[in-house]
């Protein structure tokens, strides 16, 4: 990083941030797996999974509907103002032409929310690229330059500054499943009908997501701190304002977020994540839970006190070198 690309990222009022989401799961299937006829997701050791998508899908939803009652309350508590910055890239009916064009005038950047925060891959290679240069140059009837396709590809291929990790159970997770009748039925000949495996769900389980925002990618597609104050303000609502027949109960215990006091870093992640690692209480720590009780959660007053590194002769808490928050509970 040269010194103009520091200066840079140093102006952009986004600080980096360590966090960890713990969310707690009750007779609720967290995140389906379509390679497994939307089973809830396991590992091999039947740890249970969230998939980094599925969090910011949840994000995105509630930002795109502009109309609902979350997204009018983060706008006017955050200042958030025109509706317009805050599109969303990854949405069933976009219009891909119209995309394009944002892409090669530059309001790709401007417009949409989660591409400026998560980046994106909306084109895929040379042949998507020279697809949109075609349909482009024939409606405006003007010659794109190798340089315009260059910035074109740069805009649509980028990380965001904002990224979620791979969920994991704190302990193995139990899935069942049951088949739901329908009294009417279906079909014009019968009078009744089922759905077999319809409701899939973990009984019990607590897991945890790491999550990072890094400053250094700002600069590269446009973040700003608005982008990311209001994905921090949307992480308690993920869940409890995205509820589904299969995901009733899943509620975030926690939305630990420490920001260094350093933008290129005061601290080492997985420090912060092993700090607040969560243990299984009992015997056997394999054992499927049935309850929050069954697990040691630790808290931020537990652990700021806590020595994380050396600065000459200082030794340096976690109040030291962090600015906590827990977004959960705001």
């Amino acid at each position: 990083m040269n010194a103009k690309e520091k200066q840079t990222m140093l102006d952009s009022n986004i600080p980096r941030i360590t966090g960890l989401l713990v969310i707690e799961v009750r007779d609720s299937n967290p995140n389906g797996d379509p390679d497994n006829a939307g089973f809830p997701r396991q590992r091999p050791d039947d740890r249970g999974e969230i998939s980094p998508v599925s969090v910011k899908r949840k994000l995105r939803e509630l930002v795109s509907d502009k109309e609902g009652l979350i997204w009018q309350e983060m706008k006017q508590r955050l200042s958030l103002g025109e509706d317009a910055r805050f599109d969303i890239l990854e949405k069933r009916d976009r219009d891909r032409e119209e995309i394009f064009k944002k892409l090669a005038d530059g309001r790709f950047q401007q417009d949409y929310w989660d591409a400026r925060l998560f980046g994106s891959t909306f084109l895929e290679g040379k042949e998507a690229v020279d697809e949109g240069v075609k349909k482009l140059e024939k409606e405006t009837g003007k010659k794109l330059t190798v340089e315009d396709r260059r910035k074109i590809m740069d805009r649509a291929i980028r990380a965001g500054a904002a990224h979620f990790g791979v969920g994991v159970s704190v302990a193995p997770v139990r899935v069942r499943f049951e088949t739901w009748t329908n009294k009417p039925g279906v079909e014009g000949d019968k009078d009744r009908g089922f759905a077999p495996q319809a409701m899939k769900f973990v009984e019990h389980g607590i897991y945890t997501v790491p999550f990072f925002v890094n400053p250094t990618q700002a600069r590269k597609t446009g973040c700003t701190g608005d982008d990311v104050r209001l994905m921090l303000n949307l992480l308690k609502h993920a869940y409890r304002d995205n509820p589904s027949t299969v995901r009733t109960q899943v509620e975030l215990i926690h939305a630990h977020a420490v920001e260094h006091k350093d933008q290129l870093g005061s601290f080492s992640d997985f420090a912060l994540l092993d700090a607040l690692k969560l243990v299984r209480k009992g015997d056997d720590p394999e054992k499927p839970s049935t309850s929050r009780a069954d697990y040691q959660i630790p808290t931020w007053d537990e652990i700021k006190g806590n020595v994380v590194r050396k600065q000459g002769d200082k030794s340096l808490t976690w109040n030291d070198v962090g600015i906590y928050t827990d977004y959960a509970l705001l």
